[in-house]
């Protein structure tokens, strides 16, 4: 079942391959055949946050849709390599499976794993013994120069926070970091509330404050991009709401004020709770 299961993925896999090159070649697709890797950038980081999307709302069908996508943009730059004679899908796949042969030892090895943080500490001393064999990484250099500085901020802190973690680089608990999060909402409050605030310092403690919330979420197992992904949802959610009754009286949020808006709100907030209760 699993050999008959692969050869359908295997050329499932090859229909899409030739379905892309059909439609770079002479006589396909003008838009596609005008492609680079560069004006394809944004739609790759595009179809990744909207498979996290997708994930975030547990729909399947959609789930499929767009990683078909996020497949759609790999086979697509590695296409356009192909045709600059530079490497083929191919070579991404067997790159990646050589990875991730090398990187687990303890499955294709004779090491030995009992538990994902001692996974996790291997695959970092892998990754330095690579490097090293690469001559690419030099006495003075940092575990964190695999995290790429040009991340959103979030993600960055929460991969940056993640890779010392295992190492032990970290806070022992969630009350421990819970504890960390007070003393930077003190400190944030201390410099705001001096007789002339710096608007540095303010910018600085945000930062602290916003950092430490970070991994308040990865202690607690919760990736805060989606984290907050949920929030900024519930918020145009909820505001739409207040935004539908004000217009059922015909008037707009600039007519109204901060008082009945916040009435509305905690409206939206109950009838929320009354429908999950009676989902659930």
């Amino acid at each position: 079942m699993a050999e008959l299961s692969a050869t359908i993925t295997g050329e499932k896999f090859a229909e899409l391959v030739e379905l892309i090159s059909r439609l770079r070649a002479p006589g396909g697709c003008p838009w596609d055949r005008e492609q680079t890797h560069e004006s394809l950038k944004p739609m790759m980081l595009e179809e990744a946050y909207e498979v996290v999307e997708a994930i975030d709302e547990g729909d399947d069908e959609e789930l499929i849709g767009e990683l078909g996508d996020l497949l759609l943009q790999v086979v697509f730059h590695s296409e356009i390599a192909t045709e600059e004679n530079r490497f083929t899908v191919a070579d991404v796949i067997e790159r990646i499976s050589a990875k991730m042969i090398r990187r687990h030892p303890h499955v294709f090895g004779e090491d030995t794993a009992q538990t994902a943080g001692e996974v996790l500490r291997n695959w970092e001393a892998i990754k330095e013994a690579e490097l090293d064999a690469k001559g690419k990484r030099s006495d003075d250099g940092s575990m964190l120069d695999s995290v790429s500085t040009k991340l959103p901020a979030v993600m960055e802190a929460f991969q940056m926070t993640t890779k010392v973690s295992r190492v032990d680089f970290d806070w022992p608990d969630v009350p421990s970091v819970l504890e960390k999060l007070d003393e930077e909402v003190e400190e944030l409050k201390q410099a705001v509330g001096s007789e002339q605030p710096n608007h540095q310092e303010v910018a600085g403690e945000v930062g602290d404050l916003l950092f430490v919330a970070v991994n308040v979420a990865r202690l607690l197992g919760v990736d805060p991009e989606s984290a907050l992904k949920i929030s900024n949802r519930k918020f145009r959610r909820r505001f739409r709401y207040i935004e539908d009754r004000l217009r059922e009286q015909g008037r707009k949020p600039a007519d109204s004020d901060h008082i009945e808006m916040d009435a509305l709100w905690d409206e939206a907030k109950m009838k929320e709770k009354q429908a999950t209760a009676v989902d659930g």
